[in-house]
């Protein structure tokens, strides 16, 4: 045998070999299975998917190109009562659709370019397009969909706009889609041309082109107040940008979105040589904007238009159709304006009506004085064309006929009315053409006003402006714009959290003297010779609305952090991360809050701490009357019920006669007296800006909570010096007026105590337990009342503020051993470190000791037992005098206070 080493070497390789060869094999049967089981899969997966979509063609429905219009039915909406108050229907109808002929080719090829380059050679789908729009989705670079216009006309016309809101049901639509274009194409019986000129003219007839509008010809009309074979080269680009996005790229509210797009338009229309780079030129050039911003008042719909309530209503349902089923902004609007719904509002037209007759009665205002709106624009006798405005206007009175206090408000609309007219006769030169204008005179000072039922959060009725209202979806006062809330937020961001998670009572003191955050002093709202009035409690910041207490319940308790996470609970959606700061508690934010969410946060207070989302529907029936949404109430508890309770008896306080307990000659009083209602019990808090442009009231009764906003729309200050642009107190007045005719005949039940709720006799001044013959001795009168608690957080403490100290007779300081006649009198103990700020404790601080009988000029020791003090802390320790109250000083008559129960004033 040969052992040798290349006979070794031979075998080695050998068995190597045929271990690789069992290796391959295996894995080659391994493969052979794995493929002829793909392949089986394969082939039954085709099979199935064919004959998928087999039967997904064959429910397809079936059109007829002459027959492919909308087919679209009015919605209407009833209020609460069941009375039809509104139909919805888009502007346009097939009544308003335009022949071909009468189509721009402009327009046609501005449509063609954007939205289907291919569109007259291609057989009704483009494979080119369906392959970039899978590559872009793959890629996650999408540069275009895939649809044709007539795939996009079938999916408006036979499928609704396409509402699918499941993956499978879009998948069916789209292959139906793709076939019927394909099939209606096909089987026209016309000419290829013939039949591209049916398709293109039905599809711009058709089309959603936003603000109410169906079809180009309403649109031309809408935007351009012209025709629609009228429209240039600009005017269609314009249109042409719309459709991708009615709601964001419509040229009036989203004129610079759609600005962007057709310029994008226009350079597509270039690319494929419908223009040319002049004419791309000319009509980038056009300032085509300013023209539809001048024909929007004159273009609006002239027939009825909606209440205020309804253009809220519209927002609220297109917003629910795309939360809740998940349509996209422009299907819901298609579904809204022509599906046939069925609105059932939460509106109550008795309420309603009460509503609308007090923010527009002239007797419910000391002033009424005029902003104007104004457009003008002017082709120069040079060729060259201007756009004018109000602000322009305004700049002529000012620096051309010097008058430098015009503020923008008029006496009278014939005052603005020839302010217009000489400022035009400045204007004009000879050769000027005006090529367009329109003026609107406003009311001011102007009103938002919301009532809503805080127990099922449906609003009963709302007003957005006082004035009559010329349009529909006009600009709303109660829910789209952001004012200041001044000291109507404090309830919000500083009372309620300190109440409901910080430990603090109603009870809770806080030192009312000049209180510095960073660079900013804070102050109160009353005249400075008042001054500050030490211990005070957020009762009476409530009741008083104390601007001290309220940012050191919020800087030294609760946290900017925590009062803006109390707000964004109560529903507030409008805060920013610049508002985490002393401010925010005062209303000083960024931005402002909406009428109705101020309304919503205080109806939580209202509803025992539930927050309820505002609802203005109940349910929407779609065109065969199946239930589309149940509009059923969204709650969440935001606060205790003691929480809500606490600052409900509070605010009622504030609504009542109450005075501060001040020294004599101090009249500091409730805030919200004038918002009184006669027979209903009613709680709440007023708010004003610093600068007096924003006035609020919100409060509530047990059946109601309503919110009313006051200011002038170009935010000028309802009272300056001498001038008076409506005053800070018409709106208690409108409050009033309404809340009483809403709950005339209704029982008053009062603010149910609940059962997590107890009460203790305490010191306003301590917060703590009162001491008998000492805190209700105060100079001032008796400082001892009962207030409610939330059980378990009574005081146990005894008051520690007030203090008895005997004193000379004669001179009304501490006794010396030398002192001939002694007295005892109560003193206040003021806070560490803030003992040399003038309050109106500090008035009744612990004096020093007497000077004259001090027995030849011995110093008496602090230590000799001289000047004793009780129930209290000896704060005039060491000798140090403290605003010290000189000889003759008599205690001043204790003023008469409310003891009618808990918390009374």
């Amino acid at each position: 045998m040969n052992y040798g080493t290349h006979e070794s070497e031979r075998r080695l390789k050998a068995l190597q070999s045929k271990s690789a060869k069992y290796t391959s094999k295996l894995f080659f049967n391994i493969f052979k299975a794995f493929f002829v089981l793909f392949l089986f899969l394969a082939v039954a997966g085709t099979a199935i998917g064919f004959g998928m979509i087999k039967g997904i063609i064959d429910n397809a429905p079936s059109v007829d190109i002459m027959n492919i219009q909308p087919d679209r039915f009015a919605t209407t909406v009833y209020d609460a009562d069941g009375n039809l108050t509104d139909t919805l229907v888009t502007s346009g109808s097939n009544r308003e659709s335009a022949t071909y002929e009468e189509l721009p080719k402009d327009l046609i090829n501005a449509f063609v370019a954007i939205e289907d380059s291919r569109f007259w050679s291609h057989d009704g789908i483009d494979l080119r397009s369906i392959a970039r729009a899978v590559h872009g989705l793959i890629s996650d670079d999408y540069s275009g969909g895939g649809s044709t216009i007539t795939q996009q006309l079938i999916k408006n016309n036979v499928f609704s706009g396409g509402m699918e809101t499941s993956w499978g049901a879009r998948i069916e639509r789209k292959l139906q889609e793709q076939y019927l274009a394909v099939q209606l194409e096909k089987n026209s019986g016309m000419s290829k041309e013939e039949t591209k000129k049916v398709i293109i003219t039905n599809y711009l007839n058709t089309i959603n082109l936003g603000y109410n509008t169906l079809g180009v010809k309403v649109a031309a009309r809408r935007y351009f107040n012209k025709e629609v074979s009228d429209l240039t080269l600009s005017e269609c680009a314009v249109l042409a940008s719309i459709t991708k996005n009615p709601s964001r790229l419509n040229p009036i509210s989203g004129a610079e979105d759609n600005a962007e797009r057709r310029r994008i338009v226009l350079q597509y229309m270039y690319k494929q040589n419908y223009i040319t780079k002049d004419e791309l030129e000319e009509a980038l050039a056009d300032d085509v904007y300013d023209r539809i911003q001048n024909v929007n008042t004159a273009a609006q719909e002239t027939n009825s238009h909606y209440s205020y309530f309804t253009d809220e209503l519209v927002e609220q349902v297109i917003d629910a159709l795309m939360k809740e089923l998940g349509y996209t902004e422009s299907q819901a609007r298609n579904l809204l304006y022509a599906g046939g719904l069925k609105i059932y509002t939460t509106q109550d037209p008795k309420i309603q009506a009460i509503v609308d007759e007090e923010i527009n009665n002239p007797d419910n205002y000391t002033v009424a004085k005029y902003s104007v709106e104004y457009r003008l624009s002017v082709t120069h006798a040079d060729g060259t064309t201007e756009h004018y405005s109000e602000e322009n206007l305004k700049s002529y009175r000012k620096n051309v006929l010097g008058d430098a206090s015009f503020e923008g408000l008029y006496g009278s609309k014939e005052a603005a009315q020839a302010d217009i007219d000489q400022y035009k006769t400045w204007l004009l030169k000879d050769g000027d053409q005006i090529i367009g204008e329109r003026q609107n005179m406003i009311l001011q000072p102007q009103a938002s006003f919301v009532l809503m039922d805080q127990h099922t959060g449906e609003v009963k009725a709302l007003s957005g402006g006082r004035g009559e209202k010329t349009a529909s979806l006009t600009l709303n006062r109660a829910t789209g714009i952001y004012r200041q809330p001044g000291s109507a937020f404090k309830v919000i961001t500083a009372f309620a959290p300190a109440l409901d998670a910080c430990g603090a009572t109603l009870g809770t003191v806080y030192y009312d003297a000049p209180y510095t955050v960073g660079t900013k002093t804070f102050k109160n709202w009353w005249k400075s010779s008042y001054g500050f009035t030490g211990y005070s409690s957020i009762r009476d910041g409530i009741i008083y609305s104390m601007n001290i207490v309220a940012v050191r319940t919020l800087m030294e308790t609760v946290t900017p952090q925590l009062g803006m996470e109390y707000a964004q609970k109560m529903g507030i959606t409008s805060l920013t991360k610049d508002d985490l700061g002393a401010a925010q508690v005062l209303g000083g934010l960024t931005k402002g809050v909406s009428n109705l969410e101020m309304t919503a946060a205080y109806a939580s207070i209202a509803n025992s701490g539930v927050y309820t989302k505002p609802r203005f529907f109940t349910k929407i029936l779609d065109h065969d009357g199946k239930v589309l949404i149940d509009n059923t109430p969204e709650t969440k508890q935001v606060l205790k019920d003691s929480t809500a309770f606490l600052l409900t008896d509070a605010m009622s306080d504030s609504m009542k006669s109450n005075r501060k307990f001040t020294r004599s000659g101090v009249s500091i009083t409730s805030t919200s007296t004038r918002a009184a209602l006669t027979s209903m019990s009613a709680a709440g808090k007023s708010g004003t800006t610093t600068g007096n442009n924003d006035v609020w009231f919100v409060g509530f009764t047990p059946y109601y909570t309503a919110g009313i906003w006051g200011g002038c729309d170009n935010n000028q200050k309802l009272t300056h010096g001498n001038v008076n642009n409506g005053g800070t107190s018409f709106h208690k007045n409108i409050w009033r007026n309404i809340m009483n005719r809403v709950h005339e005949g209704m029982e008053d039940p009062g603010f149910t105590v609940p059962d997590s709720i107890e009460t203790a006799e305490i010191c306003r001044k301590s917060g703590k337990r009162a001491v008998a013959g000492v805190c209700d001795h105060d100079p001032r009168g008796n400082a001892v009342y009962t207030e409610y608690f939330a059980k378990g957080t009574a005081p146990t403490e005894v008051c520690d503020k007030h203090v008895a100290v005997t004193v000379c007779a004669q001179s009304g300081m501490r006794s010396t051993p030398y002192c001939p006649e002694k007295t005892t009198k109560i003193f206040m103990v003021l806070p560490e470190g803030e003992e040399n700020l003038a309050t109106d404790d500090s008035v009744f601080a612990i004096p020093g000791y007497c000077t004259i009988h001090s027995g030849n000029s011995t110093v008496i020791s602090p230590s000799s037992g001289s000047g004793e003090t009780q129930n209290g802390t000896d704060s005039g320790s060491g000798g140090v005098t403290i605003s010290p109250i000189g000889p003759g000083y008599e205690p001043q008559t204790r003023p008469s206070w409310e003891t009618s129960g808990p918390g009374a004033r």
